[in-house]
């Protein structure tokens, strides 16, 4: 079964602000979440920001961050940040957007 993979409002904003190879590398993973939604590690609490429900994955060796959950009943993997990890950026911004 595939999964459509569908970009919550702002994370265009968050793609502008990586590398060109660093979008190409996320666009990567965004292909592998559409057949492997679970292929991320779960979240709960994040320096102080409730992701329960939510999932990371890596990219570029661990520097970028994508955060995403599952919606089965819709067969959606909706992203809800992509960012560096610096400062939990990508995690204070994925609590705001959850």
């Amino acid at each position: 079964m595939s999964y459509s993979v569908v970009l919550k409002d702002g994370v265009e904003d968050d793609l502008k602000a990586l590398s060109k190879a660093q979008v190409i590398l996320v666009g990567k993973q965004f292909k592998k979440l559409s057949t492997s939604p679970q292929l991320g590690q779960p979240l709960g609490n994040k320096n102080g920001y409730d992701l329960g429900g939510c999932r990371k994955l890596y990219v570029d060796k661990k520097r970028v961050r994508i955060v995403y959950r599952t919606i089965d009943e819709q067969i959606v993997v909706e992203v809800i940040a992509v960012g560096k990890r610096e400062d939990m950026e990508v995690y204070q911004k994925a609590s705001f957007r959850v």
